[in-house]
């Protein structure tokens, strides 16, 4: 697994039913408990395999800092260890990022994905972005100098803890460094090896990830529609919930051959 040693953490799962596997990948800073709202709507005729991602939920964080393509690795083998071949998968946000490095990295092994709110694409940066991430790097450049006084020090450490995203603040040391590296990585590149059905789902109020991500997804990845949950934010799949499961289950089938409309 790139980049990541020691001890690879074991999956805290839930699996239920029978038939065709169905991996759901959960969001940045949640669990997979998120998932149960949609459970039994999807369960029919599959056997569905919901992990907490490494860091989150009852699954522990890795011994150093990974990137998507670790927990990408790490997917692959929670699936090689349940005797899993091929799945389908719905990623949601950080979730489907890891989806999108898996099925360009691992070909065959997913065979239809679901990608809901995904993340992936690295945003912009405007001069007001840039010039607040050159004041941030410089206060960690005092909080780390040995030479200045110890208050100020802590001084510039707390002012760059307040400028951080809110995931940021919320995570330890390891994931801090974790979320550092997923989200400087922008997977747009990826996209066109992606050669399987993509099925996009988005909320038009999304404001995590834009809908312009999802448009920009339909367009680069090959095999791919989108639908778009009109008054819907980042939690589309749960704020209008019926409706998800009732597009992913058209989808999943395996004699349709184009996303519903």
């Amino acid at each position: 697994m790139a980049g990541a040693t020691g001890e690879i953490p074991r999956a805290a799962l839930e699996e239920r039913g029978d038939g065709r596997p169905l991996l759901l990948l959960h969001g940045w800073g949640v669990s997979s408990e998120l998932f149960t709202p949609i459970l039994d709507a999807l369960q029919a005729g599959r056997r569905l395999i919901v992990p907490d991602l490494p860091g989150f939920g009852a699954t522990a964080e890795p011994d150093t800092p990974w990137s998507v393509h670790d927990y990408a690795a790490w997917c692959i083998a929670l699936l090689d260890r349940l005797g899993i071949g091929t799945c389908d998968l719905i990623g949601h946000s950080n979730g489907g990022r890891i989806g999108i490095v898996m099925a360009a990295e691992f070909p065959g092994r997913i065979e239809r994905m679901v990608l809901a709110g995904s993340a992936g694409i690295r945003p912009g940066r405007t001069l007001r972005s840039a010039a607040r991430v050159r004041s941030y790097k410089a206060l960690r450049v005092v909080e780390r100098s040995a030479a200045l006084p110890a208050a100020l020090r802590n001084a510039a450490r707390r002012r760059a803890d307040q400028r951080g995203s809110a995931d940021y603040r919320a995570a330890s040391g390891v994931m801090r460094g974790t979320l550092v590296r997923i989200v400087n990585e922008d997977l747009r590149s990826l996209l066109p090896n992606l050669h399987l059905p993509v099925l996009l789902i988005w909320g038009d109020r999304d404001t995590e990830t834009p809908l312009a991500d999802g448009e920009l997804m339909e367009r680069l990845i090959p095999d791919a529609g989108l639908v778009v949950f009109e008054g819907a934010g980042h939690y589309a799949y749960l704020e209008q919930a019926a409706r998800f499961c009732t597009i992913v289950e058209v989808f999943l089938r395996a004699d349709v051959a184009e996303p519903p409309p």
